[in-house]
């Protein structure tokens, strides 16, 4: 069998990832470019030590076998003083935001990923690392966007220009980076298209020179439905929640490199707090920490009462990233040890910043027990694994989301538990109306779960002989307590040749990832399934590498390879690297492709010598001439940091609103009331002589009247953060209907506007 990457080679890690299609890779050497091959994996290695045994210049590009969301680049035989260029091109998806928000990252960060004893160490773990703020190389980035039905904003965590637009309609623009951007976290883009959340379909033809009956030579659509249905405040209380959550080292670490930036910790715990306070009576639960060991609050889920809510809430606020490593397999065995309680679905809530090693073994044990439970997992600050937090949620169809930058846990995590319990869409299908002699092959598998406002991505591929003029109809059907809804797509099957296969590309990465994560992977059946497309596609996966040969270098080097490390910060990683962005994708299809460019040197360079070559794209309809370079490598001169936070007394006074907000839920009880108290009286603006006072019907029992304070209070002065308190005021108000007649409330709403000086309408709480 052929081993590792021999010799010393120049070597570099690229964060990808997990759904990139990764679909070509080629090196240029004074001039010459060497395109690769795509192999069976232990044939590129073998074809890369071979060349390197012949002093044959040898480039290898390979997935990392313990996690999908990485890839090693090894360069073999550069003599000294020669330099290379590598150049990589890979397509995905781009996530579309609950905002409506197109979402693009650049990734910049990649955290050392924690191997449990008696594994072998992470590739993450080889690579030198300096304080943040010495990172000594920059980055210039100007991005064009296109978008059919026009484009309004665009927004990013960095300091960026105005946006421009270049067209007159308003359907191109652009924006670039400030000069001088340190590249020590990840750049992200939001795009604001018009009309985002319309349900389309892109129909690609297929390669002409392609094989017969393969994937490539076939039409291939990309689906993209937004189902919707009725808005209900039904929800169930029923519901098994456990709630796992990393108390590993690093999630000690800020949430980003602000100034007085919340920890990982505390904003999750945070998140759990607001959590507890939403869930339904009724429902059981459990939380679970881990690190190098792990905890169960509770022996057993137990039933959501005040008791056992209160008991909860002291736990979680005692809790520290005190626990060491980040191993999470065997929490989640002794999870799925544990029986099922009957008439409540089980819902695993995953918290983690995802620095772990061991990601495939996660993801199978996820996978073995899917069966009986939904998975939602939480990525927490840059870097997080996407491989593992996009692999346990997939594995046991479930969602996820990632939490980075500046953005706020609770919304995005206060939304998944809003799914949770809301009734349960059934009866999925997809219904097909093609011209006879034509099937559809699905290329991944239709939505298992939706939910309200989220997308559902599918791939298929078309077979049979398509007629000129024809038409073709889709629908995605499905049941919503006992209606059934249809989204249905028409679309044309007359078709144009293409110069670039990219919905292609991506179909074959969605099958290859449904392939590999699926309980047969293991099986030779599936293994050669995935190196066959693989190897048809050009898109690489974890059976197969791309390797290139220069067989016009014959020489052995005359002396040991010299390796040269550029370092990266201590929380993030950022590859010596120079990368351009070809960006295919409107509100049709949002899908985005890069061409990453490494440059190497394989000689000690003094500091005035080190020179890197900007790298132009003018192809793409999506972002397309992203020009980036990391420059001035050794020089240590101050540059602009990504954009800071607005100014110090606005910032204090959000903090202020925040921390107003958490203490009122903080008083909350479980059956969703307040009771009367000089806390809450302070959370309000009030002293307890003018609640009292002010009590409409002067009840010896003013829980209805507090309670009722407490949720126009919510809508006065923290209706920005609805999503955050919305299952909250659900429950008081449950609450409140079952105490209070309508007339009484009536003046209960009146006096509470007299009281908090605001003019709340009574429709608005649905009193």
């Amino acid at each position: 069998m052929a081993g590792p990457p021999i010799g010393n080679p120049l070597w570099s890690l690229l964060c990808g990832g997990t759904d990139s299609a990764v679909y070509s890779f080629e090196a240029t050497v004074e001039g010459k470019k060497i395109v690769a091959d795509i192999q069976e994996r232990e044939q590129a290695n073998k074809t890369y030590n071979e060349a390197i045994s012949k002093g044959q210049q040898a480039f290898l590009l390979q997935e990392d076998q313990s996690s999908g969301d990485i890839f090693s680049c090894s360069v073999g035989n550069l003599p000294s003083g020669q330099e290379a260029e590598v150049k990589l091109n890979f397509v995905r998806e781009l996530p579309l935001e609950s905002d409506g928000a197109v979402r693009f990252v650049l990734p910049a960060v990649l955290n050392p990923r924690y191997t449990p004893a008696g594994h072998e160490e992470s590739i993450t773990a080889q690579v030198p690392r300096v304080p943040i703020g010495q990172i000594p190389y920059t980055l210039d980035l100007t991005a064009h966007f296109y978008s059919a039905y026009g484009i309004s904003k665009i927004q990013s965590n960095c300091d960026i220009s105005p946006m421009e637009y270049t067209d007159s309609d308003k359907t191109a623009a652009k924006v670039s980076l400030a000069q001088g951007h340190k590249f020590e976290r990840d750049v992200e883009l939001l795009a604001y298209y018009i009309d985002v959340n319309k349900p389309s379909i892109t129909v690609e033809a297929g390669l002409p020179d392609a094989k017969v009956g393969t994937l490539m030579a076939d039409p291939t659509i990309m689906l993209n439905f937004y189902p919707s249905f009725p808005t209900t405040q039904e929800q169930s209380n029923c519901g098994e929640f456990l709630f796992l959550m990393d108390r590993s080292g690093s999630m000690e670490c800020s949430m980003n490199s602000e100034p007085n930036a919340p920890q990982r910790i505390e904003s999750t715990k945070e998140t759990l707090v607001l959590l507890l306070k939403s869930l339904p009576l009724g429902c059981y639960f459990n939380i679970i920490s881990f690190g190098s060991h792990f905890e169960f609050f509770f022996p057993e889920t137990m039933e959501y009462t005040q008791e056992t809510m209160e008991e909860a809430v002291r736990k979680v606020n005692q809790m520290e990233a005190n626990m060491g490593g980040t191993e999470i397999l065997q929490p989640l065995k002794k999870i799925y040890k544990t029986a099922v309680r009957p008439d409540h679905p089980r819902q695993l809530f995953v918290f983690t910043d995802g620095e772990v090693g061991n990601t495939k073994q996660v993801i199978e044990e996820v996978q073995r027990n899917a069966q009986n439970h939904r998975c939602v997992a939480f990525g927490i600050g840059e870097g997080a694994s996407t491989s593992l937090i996009k692999g346990i949620s997939r594995a046991a169809r479930g969602t996820c989301e990632f939490i980075t930058g500046k953005e706020r846990m609770q919304p995005k995590v206060l939304q998944a538990l809003k799914n949770a319990l809301q009734p349960i869409v059934t009866e999925i299908s997809l219904k097909w109306t093609l011209p006879p002699g034509v099937e559809p092959v699905l290329l991944s598998e239709p939505p298992s779960n939706i939910f309200q406002g989220r997308r559902a991505i599918v791939y298929a591929q078309l077979r049979g002989k398509i007629n000129e003029g024809k038409e073709g109809e889709v629908s995605l059907e499905y049941k919503f307590k006992n209606e059934i809804f249809r989204n249905s797509l028409t679309f044309p099957l007359e078709l144009d040749n293409i110069k670039r296969p990219t919905i292609h590309r991506l179909g074959a990465k969605a099958l290859i990832s449904e392939l590999e994560s699926g309980t047969n992977s293991e099986l030779e059946e599936a293994k050669k399934r995935i190196i066959e497309t693989s190897i048809q596609s050009g898109v690489v996966s974890s059976l197969t590498a791309f390797v290139a040969v220069n067989k016009e270098t014959k020489t052995p080097l005359p002396g040991p390879p010299v390796r040269r490390d550029i370092p990266i910060t201590d929380l993030m990683l950022t590859s010596v690297l120079s990368c351009m962005y070809d960006e295919f994708g409107n509100s049709r299809a949002d899908v985005t492709e890069r061409s990453c460019h490494l440059s190497y040197m394989s000689e000690e360079l003094d500091s005035s010598a080190a020179k890197y070559s900007v790298f132009k794209s003018t192809v793409g309809s999506f972002i397309d001439a992203a020009k980036l370079k990391i420059s001035s490598l050794f020089n240590k001169s101050a540059s602009p940091q990504c954009a800071t936070a607005p100014g110090c007394a606005c910032v204090a006074a959000e903090a202020k609103e925040a921390q107003a907000l958490f203490r009122l839920i903080s008083l909350q009880k479980a059956d969703g009331s307040w009771t009367l108290s000089s806390d809450l009286a302070s959370v309000l603006g009030l002293s307890l002589k003018e609640m009292q006072e002010n009590n409409p019907k002067q009840n010896p029992d003013p829980a209805v009247w507090v309670t009722l304070l407490a949720v126009i209070w919510l809508h006065v002065r923290c209706l920005d953060q609805r999503d955050e308190w919305e299952l909250l005021e659900h429950k008081a108000l449950s609450w409140i209907k079952s105490r209070a007649g309508s007339s009484s409330l009536r003046d209960y709403i009146k006096a509470g506007n007299d009281l908090l000086k605001s003019t709340l309408d009574p429709g608005e709480l649905g009193l």
